[in-house]
């Protein structure tokens, strides 16, 4: 499997682990009996679970973006050692994103996206000149 296929499945394995998280945080915020029950009342969440609610939006917008790339990538056989460091570049950088935006380090949240946008340009340019 091509690396950028492999960066791939560890993407579907974090939003996995990311919406896990998000539910679970969102949920003890809210309070379990409300959690397990039919949730009729509104409840907002903690500071720190509407971050994280907020990072996995951010996660959801940017992944469709990676997968178009890294199955591009393999269809047309023009992923090269670039184009893989791109993908690690952009998966461990979402990686970052999850805890940086919870902790409102300042500018932390923001590095760690830019840094992601960077794996995905370098996983475009191939494609650009072919």
């Amino acid at each position: 499997m091509s690396p950028e296929l492999t960066y791939l499945t560890y993407a579907v394995i974090l939003l996995i682990a990311h919406m896990l998280i998000q539910a679970t945080l969102s949920d003890l915020s809210k309070g379990i009996g409300w959690a397990l029950g039919p949730q009729d009342e509104k409840r907002d969440p903690s500071v720190v679970a509407g971050r994280l609610e907020r990072a996995l939006t951010n996660y959801v917008y940017n992944l469709p973006a990676f997968i178009a790339l890294a199955l591009t990538l393999k269809v047309t056989g023009l992923g090269t050692e670039t184009t893989a460091l791109g993908a690690a570049i952009w998966f461990w950088a979402r990686v970052a994103y999850v805890p940086a935006y919870a902790s409102a380090i300042p500018l932390t949240r923001s590095v760690a996206w830019f840094t992601s946008l960077g794996g995905l340009v370098l996983m475009i340019l191939p494609l650009l000149g072919a």
